[in-house]
């Protein structure tokens, strides 16, 4: 398949910039279907403030906090609560006898 240069705008700051045949290239090598659509210095100045989500994305400072369920650690006994609602007829753990009981039981698993 050949590329051809193409003319694009900077959806951010408005300007025309060149999408080469070699970048088009690369994309179809790697499986990206998306065309660019912010300037190469665009594109430098999100990754350097680190703004990677999507402006229509939701914002995660917008959600609510996770729910947490109070329980009581069916090792220690110690009172705790955890990210998800319990069921009863399973043990639940506090997180350091949860820790333990991972490091334990993958200590004679070979990997």
């Amino acid at each position: 398949m050949s590329f051809e240069d193409k003319t694009l705008q900077c959806r951010e700051c408005g300007a025309s910039f060149t999408w080469t045949a070699g970048e088009q290239e690369f994309y179809a090598q790697k499986g990206l279907v998306n065309i660019p659509s912010r300037c190469t210095d665009c594109r430098k100045a999100r990754r350097s403030t680190g703004n990677f989500a999507s402006s229509n994305s939701s914002d995660r400072s917008g959600r609510s906090e996770r729910v947490r369920h109070p329980v009581t650690c069916a090792s220690c006994g110690k009172q705790t609560t955890v990210p998800f609602v319990p069921k009863y007829d399973r043990p639940v753990f506090c997180s350091d006898c949860f820790d333990r009981s991972r490091t334990s039981a993958g200590a004679g698993a070979s990997r």
